[in-house]
């Protein structure tokens, strides 16, 4: 036997084909459309209400509604006490919940196919009949509340939440924590999240979504009889402007005294997940943060031993979330790491990228779209994404065909116009007196401190 030839890598084997089924879509009288992909591999269903309300369309004082109402909604129904739904849901295997993002508010279920009817029953009566029962608001407020005062002590938390802030102007929803706003959230009550889910838990604009082994003509009649009499439409809600606090570059510490690690932040508002050059600009992040081989990694990691790891992504909203380069270094290095990023990304947006590394990173991202759709609440999670921002139903279908058609040109335009490292805004969490100094020899831009209570 001949010996193995260790000194160059394998060659990467064919990329193996990945057809997702057709998305399958009904409409029922009361308008609410059904679109189901039939995965018959295995006995199991995940169904999806997705509710076109979210924390995007919410002014200050409302800031937290939208996820607390969908926290909530596991608490009881007018049917059935929170313990009575947890028994119920247990009966039968399945499992539910549901949550707010900025675009959508999403209840889900999970069970075996032939459980399907009970399962749905019970998904229907939490969206259309919850009771938000004083005790479990009282929960979950309280459980919300301590998540956002814990933000502020966890340097990684707070470097993302200063860095929405300073990225958006005044008033733009993105610029606050997901979460809500402490001030607003003290306020909420039952009657409250009553109100809000009266309002706007509304079949205009929502959509059922179903993955497994189902059949559409099953599923249709099923849910045609639990929503009848379903009514009503929701004030449709205006998708955040996304605009920014600054024009220019701007550097801003945010004082942790005695810290002996900084947490980077550097970006600004980007694009909508609808852009038409999203499959360019997957690749053209791959390359420049989003994968472990990526130019920032390798230089910020690799190269200087500045950090453990760096990343960049855009945030997929419906408005134009931010574009971000996010890392830890040591405080020594802070300057140094800055410096670097800010050059890295420069250069990249000017320059572009090679094909070299279009062909690796397209190639990646390809190979590894299917395990993001291994499981029945992938799927559903992936059709929601489709309803949420107006795609069509045959986006995935075609997805791993329009990266693998992306070249260097393409990402480099890409790139170019959604990253503007001029206009960049730099936050540091950090020991401001041991980092303001060499940051401000960086001449980024202007500098600002910004301490407790301040």
């Amino acid at each position: 036997m001949s010996p193995i030839d260790r000194s160059t890598p394998p060659a990467p084997a064919k990329l193996r084909a990945f057809d997702l089924p057709p998305v399958s879509t009904r409409r029922l009288p009361e308008g609410l459309p059904v679109h189901l992909v039939r995965l018959p591999q295995l006995p199991v269903v995940t169904a999806a209400l997705v509710l076109p309300v979210g924390e995007g369309g919410l002014a200050a004082e409302q800031a937290g509604l939208a996820r607390l109402t969908a926290d909530t909604l596991d608490g009881g129904t007018r049917r059935r006490s929170a313990t009575a739904l947890a028994e119920a849901l247990e009966a039968i295997g399945a499992d539910a919940g549901a949550s707010a993002n900025w675009d959508a508010t999403v209840a889900s279920i999970s069970c075996l196919a032939d459980r399907l009817d009970e399962a749905l029953d019970l998904l229907v009566e939490m969206v259309l009949a919850p009771s938000f029962p004083d005790d479990e608001v009282e929960r979950v407020k309280a459980q919300a509340l301590a998540r956002i005062r814990q933000r502020r002590s966890d340097p990684s938390s707070l470097a993302a939440d200063e860095a929405a802030r300073l990225f958006y102007a005044e008033g733009e929803p993105y610029g606050r924590y997901l979460g809500g706003l402490e001030a607003a959230v003290e306020g909420f009550d039952a009657a409250q999240m009553r109100a809000f889910a009266e309002a706007n838990y509304r079949p205009t604009g929502a959509a059922l979504i179903l993955a497994g082994d189902v059949d559409a003509d099953q599923v249709s009649d099923l849910a045609g009889r639990l929503v009848a009499g379903w009514q009503g439409a929701v004030k449709v809600q205006a998708d955040p402007v996304g605009e920014a606090r600054f024009t220019e570059r701007t550097v801003h510490i945010i004082d942790r005294p005695g810290a002996v690690q900084s947490e980077l932040r550097i970006g600004h508002p980007g694009v909508s997940r609808a852009t038409p050059d999203h499959a360019a600009l997957v690749v053209a992040n791959a390359v420049l943060g989003g994968t472990f081989t990526s130019r920032l990694n390798l230089s910020l990691r690799e190269e200087r031993g500045l950090t453990y790891g760096v990343r960049s992504r855009f945030a997929q909203r419906r408005g134009p979330g931010p574009f971000s380069v996010a890392t830890a270094v040591d405080t020594e290095g802070t300057a140094e790491a800055v410096r670097e990023a800010v050059r890295e990304v420069a250069r990249y947006v000017d320059e572009g990228p090679t094909e070299a590394e279009v062909e690796s990173a397209r190639d990646y991202m390809a190979g590894v779209f299917p395990l993001t759709m291994e499981t029945t609440g992938q799927v559903v999670s992936r059709l929601a994404e489709l309803h949420v921002h107006g795609l069509p139903d045959d986006t995935w279908s075609r997805y791993r065909d329009e990266i693998r058609s992306v070249d260097a040109a393409a990402a480099h335009r890409a790139i170019r116009h959604a990253v503007h490292p001029d206009a960049f805004t730099v936050v540091v969490v950090g020991d401001a007196e041991r980092i303001e100094g060499p940051l401000a020899e960086l001449g980024l831009g202007e500098l600002t401190v910004h301490r407790r209570g301040s």
